[in-house]
């Protein structure tokens, strides 16, 4: 038995839809790892039940999973909004989305993250909590542009943040995505009008309060 077991052991568990979406993506779905998993989807959903937000935001849809996770917090009338980018995997999230009542409340959209945070900008949209998990390389411009959609109080989660551990290997200087993460680590570690910390969860993942 590992630790993470061990940890996963003794975590709530998860339903019997999720379940079921972390069997069919790991069937259907070239690298599944990427999927937020039982633990880190545990956290979420404590994390957005804690701050009861009305609107969240996720950069990075993959299978669905975490968004379901995200969406257990939800006011009663609150909404998600998830942004995909590879539009192949539109009808396995839509359906993952449907499996739970909750899919009611997510409204999925296929297209480039910044495009769209660009246009939720111009509609003068606000959210509660923000969960970036999508392409590691624009991890910097995508906190520049959310920024200005946080109300006052908010939380952005930032998946993948340590990296497998690249983030402070000298072999993957050269890595561009080891590259960008360090940028938005420093990024967020500068600027001081932000709370944040760094938990050593699978792959990293930060947590920032807009104060």
């Amino acid at each position: 038995m590992t630790i993470f077991d061990y940890i996963e052991q003794h975590s709530s568990p998860e339903s019997d839809v999720l379940k079921q979406i972390t069997r069919s993506t790991h069937l259907e779905v070239i690298n599944p790892r990427m999927l937020s998993g039982h633990v880190q989807g545990r956290l979420l959903s404590m994390f957005s039940q804690m701050i009861r937000p009305q609107r969240i935001l996720e950069l990075g849809t993959f299978t669905g999973y975490s968004a379901l996770c995200l969406a257990e917090g939800l006011t009663e009338n609150g909404k998600l909004i998830t942004i995909e980018h590879n539009d192949e995997m539109e009808s396995a999230i839509r359906r993952n989305l449907a499996l739970s009542p909750l899919g009611d409340k997510i409204e999925l959209v296929i297209g480039d993250a910044k495009e769209e945070l660009k246009r939720l900008g111009e509609r003068r949209e606000a959210f509660d909590l923000v969960f970036i998990d999508a392409d590691k390389k624009e991890y910097c411009d995508y906190l520049d542009l959310v920024l200005p959609l946080m109300r006052s109080g908010g939380w952005i989660l930032a998946d993948n943040t340590l990296w497998d551990g690249h983030i402070i290997d000298s072999a993957y200087d050269k890595d561009k995505q080891t590259v960008a993460l360090r940028e938005f680590n420093d990024k967020v570690a500068q600027d001081s009008r932000l709370e944040k910390v760094i938990l050593p969860l699978r792959d990293g993942l930060t947590i920032i309060h807009i104060p």
